[in-house]
């Protein structure tokens, strides 16, 4: 099929249905720039990171759009990306958790994303209160490892996990749990842990 034909198949869906109209799909799929006569540079930028994310390094002052395509192929891009917004920023963590390490300051709630898409992310958070913490360990008890100083809630919350079936390990809680309260650690010996 020749590409004018093509076009004309793709403008005439549109036509029918305006939500996928050409110039709104080539958000989507970045390989429809080459039926859009004249496109934007915006939308040249989109159809370039949706080919390739890394490439949002070699734009100057991507637009939100442009970023939000980029991090939502792969959340790493983040790191190519000055001064995200917050909706930017769920989008990165919400695909990748680690994408938090590239993160200055990250909000309570792009920690909770963070840690609920990989609870093990907790590592690259600085001081995660007391609710992101609780959100890791019941994510995955061993994820405590990570965290400084957990609160005695913490430490229980995570020996009281019934989310996974090998925290049979024998001493889990002393090989995990840096500074078990005494509270945490009789709860460990009656679960025989």
């Amino acid at each position: 099929m020749e590409k004018t034909q093509l076009k004309n198949i793709l403008t005439k869906i549109g036509e029918t249905n305006p939500k996928y109209i050409l110039d709104k799909q080539v958000y989507n799929v970045g390989k429809l720039i080459q039926f859009i006569d004249n496109p934007s540079e915006e939308m040249k930028q989109v159809a370039m990171v949706q080919e390739d994310p890394s490439s949002i390094k070699f734009i100057q002052n991507p637009s939100e759009i442009v970023q939000l395509v980029a991090v939502g192929k792969k959340g790493d891009v983040l790191e190519f990306i000055k001064n995200p917004s917050e909706r930017v920023q769920l989008a990165a963590v919400k695909k990748n958790g680690y994408s938090i390490r590239y993160i200055q300051n990250p909000s309570e709630q792009v920690q909770l994303v963070a840690v609920k898409e990989n609870p093990f992310s907790i590592r690259y958070i600085q001081n995660p209160s007391e609710r992101v913490q609780l959100m890791t360990v019941k994510e995955n008890p061993f994820s405590i490892y990570y965290i400084e100083n957990p609160s005695e809630r913490v430490q229980l919350t995570a020996v009281e996990s019934k989310n996974h079936s090998w925290l049979s390990e024998p001493g889990w809680v002393k090989k995990y749990i840096k500074n078990p309260t005494e509270k945490v650690i009789q709860l460990a010996r009656s679960k025989g842990y």
